[in-house]
C-alpha cells in the first residue's frame, strides 16, 4: 500500500532485539540450574540482561512517543514491549531468589520448569521476527499455540512441585522460600503466555 508518510520500521528491529534478549535470559537461567555453581556470577549476567532489556524497552517507548505513523497499533506496540520486558524481569528474579534464599541445589522439578520456560522463550524468539512480514503474520500462530501448550504443561508441574514441597518439607521456612521460587518461575512462564496472547491479537487484527 502506498503511504504518504512511511511507517517507522525500526520498531521491528527493536522487537527482535528484545525477543533475542528474552531467549538469552532463558538460556542463562537454564545454564544456572543445570550447572549449579557460581550463582552470584550467573545472577550478574542475568542482571546485565535485565538492564539490556530495560534499555530496549525505553528505546521502543521513546520512539513510540515520537512516531506519527507506526507499523502496528500503538497500544499493541506498548503492550508487547512491556510484556517482553516482564519475562526478563521475572527470569532475573528467579535467579535472585535462588541466591537470596541460599538454595543449595535445584530440584528436578525446578529444572524441568526452567527447561519449559526456555522452550517458551525459543518460540517467542522465532515468532517476533515474523511481525515485520505482513504476508507471514499467520505463521506466528503455531508459535503462540505451542507457548500455550507449554504453559499448560508448566502449570501441571507447578502444582506437582508445590504438592511435593508441602509433603516433604520439614520446616515452614523451607516451604516459604521454595514456594516463592516456584511462584516466581510460574510468573516468568505466565509472562511468555502473555506475549503469545498479544502476538495472537496482533495477527488477528492485521493478517
Amino acid at each position: 500500500m502506498f503511504r504518504l508518510i512511511p511507517r517507522e520500521e525500526s520498531f521491528f528491529d527493536l522487537f527482535e532485539t528484545s525477543a533475542a534478549n528474552v531467549l538469552a535470559a532463558g538460556r542463562l537461567l537454564r545454564d544456572l540450574v543445570e550447572d549449579y555453581r557460581d550463582v552470584p556470577g550467573r545472577l550478574q549476567k542475568l542482571t546485565d540482561s535485565e538492564h539490556a532489556g530495560d534499555r530496549v524497552t525505553h528505546d521502543i517507548l521513546e520512539k513510540l512517543d515520537k512516531t506519527f505513523v507506526t507499523p502496528l497499533d500503538r497500544e499493541d506496540i506498548h503492550a508487547l514491549t512491556i510484556e517482553l520486558d516482564n519475562i526478563v524481569d521475572a527470569i532475573e528474579l528467579v535467579a535472585d531468589r535462588l541466591l537470596l534464599y541460599r538454595i543449595e541445589r535445584p530440584t528436578e522439578l525446578l529444572i524441568s520448569l526452567v527447561r519449559l520456560l526456555e522452550r517458551c522463550c525459543e518460540q517467542i524468539a522465532q515468532a517476533v521476527p515474523l511481525l515485520r512480514h505482513p504476508k507471514r503474520l499467520k505463521d506466528i500462530l503455531p508459535h503462540t499455540i505451542e507457548i500455550n501448550r507449554l504453559e499448560n504443561e508448566a502449570d501441571k508441574l507447578h502444582r506437582i512441585a508445590l504438592s511435593s514441597l508441602f509433603d516433604e518439607a520439614t520446616d515452614a521456612l523451607t516451604v516459604v522460600k521454595w514456594k516463592e521460587v516456584y511462584d516466581t518461575l510460574e510468573w516468568a512462564i505466565d509472562s511468555t503466555e502473555d506475549v503469545a496472547d498479544q502476538l495472537h491479537g496482533i495477527v488477528l487484527k492485521n493478517a
